[in-house]
């Protein structure tokens, strides 16, 4: 059963190293980040599931372990899912997981076993649901930390360039997440979501698929769209 979740923005720039001389600029989201963390681990999952959007060679499950790397950022980084282990992993994680990943290793977590998936941005609603319902069965006590950003559109130097659109759907998503409103999360058109250029609508849909007959409660800790990207980091417990 589902215990507790973090949902973070998954962006590199929220690694110091990558963002570079901008680095300062998403401080509160990393300090955020750090608290939801702190959330989980006072929850002593048994088992901690990394959730993150992946394209579509990332997608699948990513064993204890597995490697990740910034160096596709320009930036000399390595880091790993979890304690490592002695099975070499078959491939790397996609930057969702790998920023999963360094939050893990600047909270320093010591905590339950650690496992990755990767979730297709294409997936359907009731596949997310789904797949969060399956992962809630994996041990009596789970915890997920959810990556994944708003839309990519709220300002004319957005990823997405402005679209007015962006800003009440994001809105409306903070609400549901800030809340665990999980018929709000379902609800999410993923039609919309992909015009906005939304990487986290499929990954929250499985955290309320996951969550389903929990009664967990929601707190929202940081909303804002630095370089025209919502950022959400929220806590259920």
């Amino acid at each position: 059963m589902l215990v507790a979740a973090a949902v973070c923005p998954c962006p590199p720039l929220l690694v110091p190293r990558v963002a570079a001389g901008a680095a300062a600029e998403l401080d509160g989201a990393r300090a955020a980040c750090a608290d939801a963390l702190g959330v989980l681990a006072a929850a002593r999952p048994d088992l901690l599931v990394v959730v993150g959007p992946a394209e579509r060679d990332g997608r699948g499950p990513y064993p204890q372990g597995t490697p990740g790397s910034f160096r596709g950022f320009g930036v000399d980084l390595d880091v790993r899912l979890g304690p490592g282990t002695d099975t070499a992993p078959e491939r790397e994680l996609p930057p969702s997981l790998a920023v999963g990943a360094w939050l893990l290793e600047r909270a320093g977590w010591a905590g339950a076993p650690v496992e990755g998936l990767g979730v297709g941005e294409p997936l359907a609603p009731r596949r997310c649901v789904e797949a969060g319902r399956e992962i809630g069965t994996r041990a009596a006590r789970v915890g997920l930390l959810v990556m994944g950003d708003a839309s990519a559109c709220r300002t004319l130097k957005a990823p997405g360039y402005l679209d007015e659109r962006a800003a009440p759907f994001d809105t409306e998503a903070a609400r549901a997440l800030g809340a665990a409103d999980l018929a709000a999360i379902e609800a999410l058109d993923p039609g919309l979501a992909h015009e906005l250029k939304v990487s986290g609508r499929a990954p929250w849909q499985v955290l309320a698929g996951a969550a389903e007959h929990t009664g967990l409660k929601g707190t929202l800790l940081y909303e804002d769209a630095p370089y025209g990207v919502g950022y959400v980091v929220a806590t259920w417990s």
